[in-house]
């Protein structure tokens, strides 16, 4: 199992939930899922097993041994079993902050949608708060589902910002949400 030189843990867990570092037996499983989800991703067109072999090999396996990545990705399962990936993405470590990427597989959203994005995010915060000491996490969601929204505040999320029709989906301007966490226990060092 590969390990990101920039955390003190390999593996975080909680009770049946594991986050470890992003591998690459669940690529095609990834690919998968974002090709079925593209309506709410940063992402033009579908992905071919080609680009995913390529992102994988290119970027994902160079970001191991930086000391400070720009994402630090995670395979989310449940009792050993995949069942979605993330992690802390456009990561910027001067101001201690990052974006929570998040995506599960597509037949597991309408059952277990709160619950998976409730785990993922404790697990998380393990990372951001507790290891890098972040001061804060967000997530920058387009305003497709509403749902999203009541699992974040329940986690203690608050909207932090709405850019108002900022993006181009399906012929009409959307929202973007930016929904933030602050770490209250961090403190601020200029180095």
């Amino acid at each position: 199992m590969k390990n990101y030189k920039c955390l003190k843990h390999k593996i975080y867990v909680d009770a049946e939930f594991q986050l470890l570092p992003i591998r690459d037996e669940d690529k095609l499983v990834i690919l998968k899922m974002r090709n079925e989800q593209l309506y709410h991703l940063r992402q033009e067109k579908p992905l071919t097993v080609e680009m995913q072999d390529f992102y994988f090999k290119s970027v994902i396996g160079k970001l191991f041994d930086q000391e400070k990545p720009e994402q630090i990705l995670f395979s989310f399962l449940e009792n050993n079993c995949f069942i979605g990936y993330g992690g802390l993405v456009h990561i910027n470590w001067i101001d201690r902050h990052a974006e929570i990427s998040f995506i599960m597989r597509t037949e597991l959203e309408k059952d277990k949608f709160s619950c998976y994005w409730s785990r993922f995010i404790k697990l998380l915060e393990k990372v951001g708060f507790e290891d890098l000491k972040f001061h804060k996490l967000f997530t920058y969601a387009f305003d497709l589902r509403p749902h999203l929204y009541p699992v974040l505040e329940n986690m203690g999320f608050f909207e932090d910002a709405r850019l108002k029709e900022h993006c181009l989906f399906q012929g009409r301007y959307i929202d973007v949400v930016i929904n933030s966490k602050i770490n209250g226990d961090v403190e601020v060092s200029e180095s």
